[in-house]
């Protein structure tokens, strides 16, 4: 299993920073947080994203991922939607980053017409991300919390460039367990992202295995998918890697702690977990 970082866990910090941060403690990505408050967003020129990606590229520390805000089941027109996700799929090509993160955004919507208007939706994009290499992962997220919400959705678009993604809090405090979760995700599973907190209820971030978020369980379901060849999506069979991803939501709850600190024991509880 490899392991990376979000960078929302430390919100402004510039790229140079970020990839020091990642290459003194060990971890081997990063999930790069896609808004015009960070250092990395779709608003950048080629120039200015070459730059970024040959930052990463030096210190040998992948960018897992783009993490972007489309919401691909709120309501509306289609348009703006497929802007923001083309430009979503664009700044991972160009940064050399397999995945794209979007949310479902569903609100209030009945879950029938959620679930049709974000298949609708991903598969038209799916054209694009599969034309750039890159792939849309849709997160266990707020319309749609629970794997189940997501396989709903990611199965009727059937398309190899349409996955999941497993934040492993969202299902957990829905009242899904993670067996259940990660056996109708797994056929689509990108990768997971794993942080830790009090209950289902209080969410602030704690440092990993400070908190009730049955962190061992999940890890254990997806690295032995990995091991047997059993229901694990291909694209992570052919390229033979499984990421976790340590998600600490700084940016939402600033009197957390500061994440660098904790990056290194943080990795070594992830790696303990797995052994």
């Amino acid at each position: 299993m490899k392991y990376a970082f979000s960078t929302l866990g430390v919100p402004g910090t510039p790229i140079p920073e970020v990839v020091r941060l990642a290459a003194e403690n060990g971890y081997q990505g990063v999930e790069l947080r896609a808004h015009p408050e960070e250092p990395v967003h779709p608003g950048l020129v080629a120039h200015e994203r070459r730059a970024v990606a040959e930052e990463f590229a030096r210190a040998e520390v992948s960018i897992l991922a783009v993490a972007g805000y489309a919401r691909v089941a709120e309501p509306g027109d289609d348009e703006p939607v497929y802007e923001e996700l083309h430009g979503l799929l664009h700044l991972a090509a160009d940064l050399g980053a397999p995945h794209v993160r979007v949310f479902p955004g569903g609100g209030e919507l009945d879950r029938a017409e959620a679930d049709a208007i974000a298949a609708r939706r991903l598969g038209a994009a799916a054209e694009v991300a599969a034309e750039l290499g890159v792939r849309i992962l849709l997160e266990t997220h707020d319309s749609h919390r629970t794997g189940a919400d997501i396989a709903r959705v990611v199965g009727a678009v059937g398309h190899k460039s349409v996955g999941a993604l497993w934040d492993v809090l969202h299902p957990w405090a829905a009242g899904e367990a993670p067996a259940a979760t990660h056996a109708v995700l797994a056929p689509y599973l990108g990768y997971l992202q794993v942080k830790d907190a009090a209950s289902a209820v209080e969410t602030a971030p704690l440092a990993l295995g400070e908190g009730a978020v049955p962190l061992a369980e999940c890890l254990a379901l997806v690295d032995d998918a990995r091991t047997s060849n059993a229901l694990l999506d291909d694209a992570l069979l052919e390229g033979g890697e499984v990421w976790a991803c340590w998600e600490y939501e700084k940016r939402w709850y600033p009197e957390a702690a500061e994440l660098p600190s904790l990056l290194a024991p943080g990795l070594e509880h992830l790696r303990s977990l797995t052994k």
